[in-house]
C-alpha cells in the first residue's frame, strides 16, 4: 500500500470514529438510518446506499432507508430471504461484494425495476448486535474503480457501530413508548378496580349495580384498544411497520372512506361535502394504511363535531404533490393545544366529555403520513372548527 493510500484509508477511519459519536447520540430512527446511509455512501465513495431491515416474526427483509434511490417508493420494498444478496448475507452473516449484479443470479431486481436505478455492483454487510441479525447494510456503484477489502473492512466497521445504534434506538423508543402506556394504563385499571370492588357489596341496588357493570365493560374496552393502538405504534416507530406500496387512486379511497362512515355521519346529524378538485392522479401508497388515516381523520371529525354540523373531504393536486384534507364545524382547538396534538397520549383538556380515545390515533396517522414521505398540517380556530390537510408526494 502506497503512502498516500495508506493516509487516505487513515482518513476514512477517523472519519467514521466522528460518524459513531454521532449515531450514538441519536434516537430519532429515521434521522438515525439516514445518517447510517450517507455515511456508508461517503466512506467508500459510492452512489447509492441502503438499510434493509430484518423481521424475524415474519422471517422477512424490507428496505427502510435509502440515500440517492427513491426512498419513498423504496421503504418497506419486501426483498426474498431465500432468493437475493440480502438473504444470503443474512443467513452467512458474512460480507459479500458483488463486482456484476447484471451477471450475479443472487441479484434482486425488484429495487432497480421500481426506482428505475440500475445497480452495477455492490457491497453488503451484516448488521450484528449481541449475536443477533437485524439486518443488511449495501452500498451501490462505486463512483471511480472497484470496490476493495478495505471498502468491505470500512462498511463492516461503520456496520458494527450502526447495528448497535439502531438496536438502542428501539430500545429507547420502546422503552419510553411502554413508560407512556403504563401510566396511561392505570386510570382504566383503577376505574375496573374501584367498580369490582364496589360490586362485590351486597347493599348496592340494581340500578348501581348496571352502572357499574357498564362502567367495567367501557374501561375494558378502552384497555382493548389503548394496547391495539400501541403495539402498532411500537411497530411503526421502531421501522418494523411495512409499507406494502401499490398504486391507488385517492379521490376513490376517499370516496369508499366517506361511504363506510357515512352512517355515523347521519347518526350524528352531519352534512358530508367532498370537495375533490379533478383530475386526480394516481400515486404509489399503501392503501390499507392510507385509507386507516382518512378513516380516523373522519372519525376525529365526527366525534368532535356539532349536532348539524359539515364535514367536508376534499383533495387537489398542486404541481408534483397531491393534498387531501378533512375540515369539520366543530369546538376547534386553541394555539397552544395544535402544538401538542401529534404527542403521544395527548388529548385535548376537556375533549374527554365528548368522545373517548386513546390519544395515540393522530401519533400513528403522522408517522403512516410520514412514511409516505408526505406531511400533515393542522389549522384550528376556537368556536369554528379544524381542518387537518395532508400533503403526499407524486410519483413519477
Amino acid at each position: 500500500m502506497s503512502d498516500r493510500s495508506h493516509d487516505t484509508l487513515l482518513q476514512r477511519y477517523l472519519s467514521l470514529l466522528d460518524i459513531a459519536q454521532v449515531l450514538a447520540s441519536t434516537l430519532d430512527l429515521d434521522r438515525l438510518l439516514y445518517q447510517i446511509v450517507s455515511a456508508a455512501a461517503n466512506l467508500t465513495h459510492s452512489k447509492a446506499a441502503s438499510i434493509i431491515l430484518y423481521d424475524e416474526s415474519k422471517n422477512q427483509l424490507f428496505f427502510q432507508s435509502s440515500t440517492n434511490l427513491d426512498s419513498k417508493v423504496m421503504r418497506g420494498l419486501e426483498v426474498p430471504v431465500e432468493s437475493s444478496i440480502a438473504g444470503e448475507i443474512l443467513r452467512t452473516r458474512k460480507p459479500i461484494i458483488v463486482m456484476d449484479a447484471k451477471e450475479d443470479p443472487r441479484h434482486f431486481p425488484g429495487v432497480s425495476e421500481s426506482t428505475e436505478f440500475e445497480t452495477e455492483s455492490l457491497v453488503g454487510v451484516p448488521l450484528i448486535t449481541n449475536d443477533k441479525i437485524i439486518g443488511v447494510l449495501e452500498v451501490i456503484n462505486k463512483k471511480d474503480g472497484m470496490y476493495s477489502e478495505d471498502d468491505e473492512k470500512m462498511l463492516m466497521a461503520l456496520g458494527s457501530q450502526a447495528a448497535i445504534a439502531i438496536e438502542n434506538t428501539r430500545l429507547f423508543l420502546q422503552s419510553d413508548l411502554i413508560s407512556e402506556m403504563v401510566h396511561e394504563l392505570r386510570t382504566p385499571l383503577a376505574s375496573i378496580q374501584t367498580a369490582a370492588h364496589l360490586l362485590a357489596r351486597v347493599d348496592i341496588s340494581d340500578e348501581q349495580r348496571t352502572t357499574l357493570t357498564e362502567t367495567i365493560q367501557n374501561e375494558a374496552t378502552r384497555l382493548s384498544n389503548m394496547t391495539t393502538s400501541f403495539l402498532e405504534m411500537a411497530r411503526l416507530e421502531s421501522g418494523r411497520a411495512q409499507f406494502d406500496k401499490d398504486p391507488v387512486q385517492l379521490d376513490k379511497l376517499i370516496e369508499e372512506a366517506a361511504n363506510l362512515m357515512g352512517g355515523r355521519i347521519e347518526e350524528e346529524d352531519l352534512h358530508l361535502k367532498l370537495e375533490i378538485t379533478p383530475p386526480i392522479p394516481m400515486i404509489l401508497a399503501d392503501k390499507d394504511k392510507l385509507k386507516q388515516v382518512i378513516l380516523n381523520l373522519i372519525s376525529n371529525a365526527i366525534k368532535y363535531n356539532r349536532p348539524g354540523g359539515t364535514i367536508a373531504l376534499g383533495a387537489s393536486k398542486y404541481k408534483d404533490q397531491i393534498s387531501f384534507y378533512v375540515r369539520d364545524t366543530g369546538h376547534g382547538m386553541r394555539p397552544e393545544h395544535v402544538k401538542k396534538l401529534f404527542q403521544k397520549f395527548y388529548r385535548v383538556p376537556g375533549s374527554e366529555r365528548m368522545a373517548d380515545g386513546t390519544g395515540l390515533g393522530l401519533s400513528i396517522t403522522k408517522r403512516i403520513v410520514e412514511g409516505h414521505g408526505g406531511r400533515i398540517d393542522v389549522s384550528s380556530q376556537e368556536g369554528i372548527g379544524s381542518t387537518f390537510t395532508i400533503t403526499l408526494p407524486l410519483e413519477n
